[in-house]
């Protein structure tokens, strides 16, 4: 069976939100006409505490984009996001939700980031993702979301460790672009990794 993953459209995701992908709108169209393709759906959520520790805020005298270590890991800090509860965590209105098994929330714990929707950066927990999906005698994943170049990849990267057969749907992730070419990059990175890259209109329906 396949089933299609959403990886984190939620508004401060989003134009106008606290950390917003350019043009992360426009996948919400891409993504809604895709969910009719697809009998089985999940998403996952950045949902972080407010005093996570990959918040610039957190950090005197850092700002977005420094790099500081937590307990031995590398970090990259980002203006405060997804805080649990808050407007910015929640999944844009437009967004189809009805027919979505689960959602998988990340990043609860505030000394460890979290990209990937299966695993923590560290590896130390996982969201309880691939044993779901494997429950469900999914072997096929489409992954589609925010953003290319870092939740949607460790996602895809995640996938492919855990054994699912991993399909990119291009024209339904959208990227930060610290570096202009993040996006293809990161797209190159998951093709050398075995995911197959592919476009919303070579998905037939269920």
């Amino acid at each position: 069976m396949r089933a299609l993953i959403i990886v984190d459209v939620q508004n401060d995701f989003l134009p106008g939100g606290a950390l917003a992908v350019p043009e992360g709108d426009k996948v919400i169209p891409v993504i809604n006409e895709l969910q009719e393709k697809f009998d089985f759906i999940v998403a996952t959520q950045d949902w972080h505490p407010a005093d996570h520790s990959s918040f610039a805020s957190q950090h005197p005298g850092k700002s977005p984009g420094d790099i500081v270590v937590v307990e031995g890991e590398d970090q990259i800090l980002w203006p405060d996001h997804c805080v649990q509860g808050s407007f910015g965590a929640e999944f844009h209105q437009d967004l189809k939700q009805s027919n979505w098994r689960k959602v998988f929330q990340k990043g609860q714990n505030k000394l460890v980031d979290s990209y990937s929707g299966f695993h923590d950066n560290a590896r130390k927990a996982d969201t309880g993702l691939a044993d779901y999906l494997l429950a469900q005698e999914v072997s096929e994943v489409y992954i589609v979301g925010l953003a290319t170049d870092y939740c949607v990849k460790f996602t895809v990267l995640d996938a492919l460790k855990e054994g699912f057969d991993t399909y990119v749907i291009e024209d339904a992730s959208k990227a930060v672009n610290i570096n202009p070419n993040d996006f293809t990059l990161a797209l190159k990175d998951m093709s050398k990794s075995g995911a197959e890259i592919i476009r919303s209109r070579d998905i037939s329906p269920e």
